[in-house]
């Protein structure tokens, strides 16, 4: 009989299921994306009945079936009497990077908030994780939060990294003085924090000065990462890296390390925060005593999918009406919608299980459209008009249009660009680099959709955002994604061979 392996997560927030049929991963989902609520996590510890009923339909699976739990986090709870897994906290970050990685071996570096240590150092071999050492004084995680904090984005740092793309590092030498890294610890002046609120409270209003504050925070602590980075290689001797934590969600952070040079190859798995530690958890525990084979790296596509059936169903529920057309007929009319400057509601196959929408449940524009950045950031996200939005783009194509890392299979780096001018329309002002997505050809669909747009309008790359609403999780099913439609400002939605026209 298979062994069934469930992890959990999210013990604070962002609670998650993952299910391992012997070593394979099979399935992987957020409470949230079921249950429509953002980032909500365990309630007193209890396992996420949503997720993991998802996870069980994916892979065929009952209850009965689950031959054991496995979590990462003190506070999770599995039923009486059944069997449970319990991992460190960073050694479920480390599994989560390591054993979705395509490497048989690799140093491994965790920078997490709610652990101590904060940064921790491992190595996996195989199937075997071992802890390597640690860093002590703040960690990085704790010190960018910090940071995002005295300049107003408290548990906000996707927009304080968003800020820190558009200044300068102009203050990036008195920050040198401190915060500083020697022999194997991290310093920061006494009283860095308030020293930090006082230094934000005296620019005032001024959003350039602001900007320049957050662009040499962000700097500051690159340096910081790679000077850690630097002692993991020479202490460890391996040449591939793994990041792990949710300090890189940072793709600023994951781009430094990944083209300083001092590895070879460096990983950055689909969902590097908590949520993330489901998965971790439940490979570490199914590879525990199973010999010297490691598991196949993970797809970026875990959760569940919806037939054609499930799709024209829930159309017919909603009493709506819609064309039913051959794959590539539903490709062409997408290419003219986006040539108009029109946005597209994109569902297609299994649900990302990682934080980044990439090409199965995104919403889609042209990179030319004169209006894609205040129709994305005014009226569909209700964000500030200076946040940025990622690209997709075919593997192949990647290196004519940008210029950064091999390949960016989750959104997890940024480029600069080739011809600027080319993507103005999409770049807020005094930005000089983009999240890419770099699609491979095993995303059959979504790689013909951006050759067609490029044989359409010159440019084989669209932007790529999460399809969902306003302070909602990513779209899951056929009838959230009619929801969001209608409830938004897209203009047309495809989902798998239907489209719907407002």
């Amino acid at each position: 009989m298979p062994h069934v392996t469930l992890g959990i997560s999210g013990a604070r927030r962002n609670a998650a299921a993952a299910l391992c049929v012997d070593r394979s991963l099979v399935a992987a989902c957020e409470q949230e994306r079921i249950v429509r609520l953002r980032g909500v996590g365990l309630v007193d510890g209890a396992p996420p009945a949503e997720a993991i009923d998802a996870v069980l339909a994916v892979a065929g699976r009952t209850r009965t079936d689950i031959a054991a739990y496995a979590a990462a986090e003190s506070e999770v709870r599995v039923p009486n009497g059944a069997p449970l897994v319990r991992l460190d906290h960073h050694e479920g970050h480390a599994a989560t990077a390591f054993f979705t990685s395509p490497f048989d071996a690799a140093a491994i570096l965790v920078c997490d908030e709610h652990a101590t240590p904060a940064t921790t150092v491992w190595t996996g071999r195989g199937v075997t994780l071992s802890r390597a050492g640690w860093m002590v004084g703040p960690g990085l995680a704790a010190l960018y939060s910090a940071a995002a904090a005295a300049l107003g984005f408290e548990r906000r740092e996707h927009e304080f990294e968003a800020l820190a793309a558009l200044g300068e590092a102009t203050c990036v030498d008195r920050l040198r003085h401190l915060l500083a890294y020697r022999d194997g610890v991290i310093h920061a002046s006494p009283g860095f924090n308030a020293l930090l609120a006082e230094w934000a409270a005296s620019l005032g209003r001024a959003p350039s000065r602001v900007a320049d504050l957050a662009t040499s925070l962000q700097e500051r602590v690159g340096e910081l990462l790679l000077e850690i980075a630097r002692d993991v290689r020479r202490n460890t001797g391996e040449t591939a890296l793994c990041l792990a934590g949710g300090l890189f969600y940072n793709t600023y952070l994951t781009t430094r390390v990944a083209t300083s040079g001092l590895f070879e190859r460096v990983f950055v798995p689909d969902n590097p925060g908590n949520a993330g530690l489901a998965v971790g958890a439940a490979l570490a525990a199914a590879c525990a005593g199973n010999g010297a084979h490691r598991p196949d790296a993970a797809s970026s596509f875990l959760g569940p999918s919806y037939s054609s059936g499930d799709v024209k169903h829930t159309l017919d529920n909603c009493k709506l009406s819609y064309s039913y057309l051959t794959e590539r007929e539903v490709d062409e009319q997408v290419v003219e919608a986006l040539a108009r400057g029109h946005l597209v509601g994109w569902f297609d196959g299994r649900m990302e299980w990682g934080h980044r929408a990439l090409g199965h449940r995104s919403i889609l524009a042209s990179p030319l459209s004169p209006y894609a950045l205040e129709n994305l950031n005014g009226f569909l996200k209700h964000r500030q008009p200076w946040r940025r939005y990622g690209l997709s783009v075919c593997l192949e194509d990647c290196a004519t249009l940008f210029d950064g890392p091999p390949a960016s299979r989750a959104m997890e780096y940024e480029y600069g660009l080739r011809d600027p001018e080319r993507f103005r329309a999409v770049l807020p002002a005094g930005a000089a680099r983009v999240r890419v997505h770099t699609v491979s050809p095993a995303s059959e669909r979504f790689a013909r959709l951006l050759r067609a747009f490029g044989a359409r309008c010159g440019v084989p790359a669209l932007v790529n955002t999460s399809f969902n609403g306003l302070h909602e999780p990513i779209v899951c099913s056929p009838r959230d994604a009619v929801r969001v439609f209608y409830g938004t400002g897209l203009d047309l939605l495809a989902i798998d061979r239907f489209l719907l026209r407002k």
